[in-house]
């Protein structure tokens, strides 16, 4: 088997409550079954989700209810704003959750 083979989905969603937040928080991580299920339960919450790598890896060492790093904001930044662009074209306002999760 190779490595590629070995490895896992992951899945991690973040949530934010403006105004009782400082930063977006994990909400939910798992890998393997646990990962499929964030995404589905996501999809099924017309929760958008989007798929980044290199960002679930890193927000996956965190434990849950943590907030985010500094040095994840612009890429947190970046996601939230297509959330809410995907939010805008789906009628759908202020919806503060997503799920970054690997493929």
């Amino acid at each position: 088997m190779t490595r590629k083979e070995k490895k896992f989905k992951k899945a991690v969603a973040l949530s934010y409550r403006a105004g009782e937040d400082n930063a977006p928080r994990v909400s939910a991580k798992g890998q393997g079954p646990v990962a499929e299920k964030i995404i589905e339960l996501a999809r099924e919450a017309g929760v958008p989700v989007r798929e980044d790598a290199d960002l679930v890896e890193i927000l996956s060492h965190l434990d849950l209810n943590a907030e985010i790093p500094p040095d994840t904001y612009v890429v947190v930044a970046e996601i939230l704003s297509w959330v809410y662009r995907m939010n805008s074209r789906a009628g759908k306002t202020n919806d503060r959750s997503f799920n970054s999760g690997t493929g």
